[in-house]
């Protein structure tokens, strides 16, 4: 219901911003439509906030029968995570989806493999989100505190994600360079540019690839931390 309600207000603001114009940022008004209400049910799938398991686990010392364990942390969090994303993706994607065309005008992707394309798009931005929130929550083992760099990943995450407005409407080099540097954009940016088709068929491919890639190397970001963190838990005693 939340969701919903923000789909109204953001979605308003944006067809204002695109005025008698028509378009803003390129996208014209049933594609900025789109972006607004796919991008609030994407937003409970991706879950940009809200997970502190580990960080919680780790503050009482109950990480330590996930160590004990024949699966990899990493990797049961990020099966359980999928599975939530999985729920998420009926409970909470859908009702925004069915609710916007009675208002608004929505685009329908013109080129079938967009679809596959979004599906893969939103599935590595769920495993992009994972790997940050987990190495943000795996701050703990080295801090009495993560209440900062929660709130830091919290305001970081919505602003530059495209949550509050499409990247695009950023100077070319600011969000090109957001895309290359950071996997921010990769987060709801992405998924949605390729399925409003914001870009030319090989731009949407490669725009996927970038995600692939920042899905290697925040896995393996997670190992690491996690690797050293057992070694720091084994050199105190843990």
């Amino acid at each position: 219901m939340t969701n919903t309600v923000f789909g109204f207000l953001r979605c308003y603001v944006l067809l204002a911003v695109a005025g008698a114009a028509g378009t803003a940022g390129g996208y014209d008004r049933p594609q900025l439509a789109t972006f607004v209400w796919v991008g609030q049910g994407l937003l409970t799938v991706v879950l940009l906030w809200g997970w502190t398991e580990l960080a919680d686990r780790i503050r009482t010392g109950d990480v330590t029968a996930d160590l004990l364990r024949p699966v990899h942390p990493v990797t049961a969090y990020l099966a359980t995570d999928l599975g939530r994303a999985g729920h998420a993706a009926l409970a909470r994607l859908l009702p925004p989806v069915v609710v916007a065309p009675f208002f608004f005008e929505l685009y329908l992707p013109t080129r079938w493999p967009t679809v596959l394309l979004f599906a893969g798009s939103a599935t590595a931005a769920v495993v992009i989100c994972f790997a940050c929130r987990y190495l943000v929550n795996a701050t703990a083992y080295w801090l009495a505190d993560v209440r900062g760099p929660l709130v830091l990943w919290t305001l970081g995450s919505g602003v530059l994600c495209g949550l509050y407005f499409p990247l695009r409407f950023l100077p070319e080099w600011l969000y090109q360079a957001l895309w290359i540097a950071t996997p921010f954009p990769s987060l709801l940016q992405t998924p949605l540019d390729v399925l409003v088709e914001r870009d030319p068929a090989p731009v949407q491919v490669a725009l996927v690839a970038v995600q692939a890639g920042w899905v290697v190397v925040l896995l393996a970001a997670c190992r690491w931390v996690q690797r050293r963190a057992e070694r720091r838990l084994a050199v105190q005693g843990g």
